[in-house]
């Protein structure tokens, strides 16, 4: 069974240890994403449908709002991976060579000798309880090393040329508006309800919504909904029950499949393990 060994919050975002023995299903998130792996059987990520390894030789690098999928080696014992979340605003803000935010110029990232370390030192005071600003001090590199690695083999002209996504259509912006005021409805009901109210058809919304955001509405709207709860997860003690009900599930038993299916484990062992720093907290 999937489970979390550590998990840590910060003014970064979340650095996790997981062990995984499920696939999750596509999803996203607005933080810059990374994933390595620590022991057990190698594992894999589909970044955009283009599959890369996650083993000793090789690690994974999500921008933010990438759609991709996690895929075990191992479906009986799991295997550990480190996990890693970052807030593209803290990155650029703390980085002297990040452009553009935290939009990675590959998605492979190689398990050189620097990195290598850093996943272990991360790791390592994970597990240890350390203090928070060595576990931050170590996020930052790591993912600075990661993101300059990316970028290695790119010209400085390539990040520049690079698209910056703009919503041009107005009734995007306000599908997007709706779907982060109306979490409590249910999934079907409410992006019907939108297309409706945009004098469109589902099949043209859902057409017009990849080509301005890059991802489906569905993914979208599932992106906000895990967001909502793993802050309230970790910053209220609401009841699970209550958290899936108010974010549109009809049950606890629906609420904890979604989270386990994007996340790796059940929200009341997400909430079990969560240690939030002071800045956060």
């Amino acid at each position: 069974m999937s489970r979390a060994l550590a998990v840590y919050h910060g003014v970064f975002g979340r650095v996790t240890l997981y062990q995984l023995d499920r696939e999750l299903a596509t999803h996203a998130h607005r933080e810059g994403h990374l994933v390595f792996y620590v022991s057990g059987k190698h594992g894999g990520m589909a970044v955009e449908g283009v599959r890369h390894d996650l083993d000793r030789a090789s690690g994974a690098a999500v921008s933010p709002w990438q759609p991709h999928s996690f895929h075990p080696g191992d479906l009986e014992n799991g295997s550990l991976f480190l996990v890693m979340y970052i807030r593209p605003e803290w990155f650029l803000e703390m980085s002297k060579h990040a452009r553009l935010g935290l939009n990675f110029g590959s998605s492979l990232i190689e398990m050189s000798a620097p990195v290598r370390q850093l996943v272990h030192q991360t790791s390592q005071l994970l597990l240890d309880d350390a203090c928070g600003e060595l576990i931050q001090a170590c996020v930052f590199e790591l993912t600075q090393e990661s993101y300059n690695q990316s970028w290695a083999s790119s010209s400085s002209a390539a990040q520049d040329e690079m698209p910056v996504a703009m919503l041009r259509d107005f009734r995007i912006r306000n599908s997007m508006k709706l779907m982060k005021s109306r979490l409590g409805e249910g999934e079907s009901i409410l992006l019907d309800s939108i297309a409706r109210g945009a004098g469109i058809s589902r099949p043209h919304f859902f057409k017009l919504f990849k080509e301005n955001v890059g991802l489906t509405p569905n993914i979208y709207l599932n992106t906000l909904r895990m967001e909502t709860a793993i802050e309230r997860l970790t910053q209220s003690s609401d009841a699970v029950t209550s958290i899936g009900l108010d974010l549109g599930f009809s049950s606890q038993a629906s609420f904890t499949r979604f989270f386990a299916s994007n996340v790796g484990i059940p929200p009341s062992d997400y909430r079990r393990v969560a240690q939030l720093s002071p800045q956060t907290g």
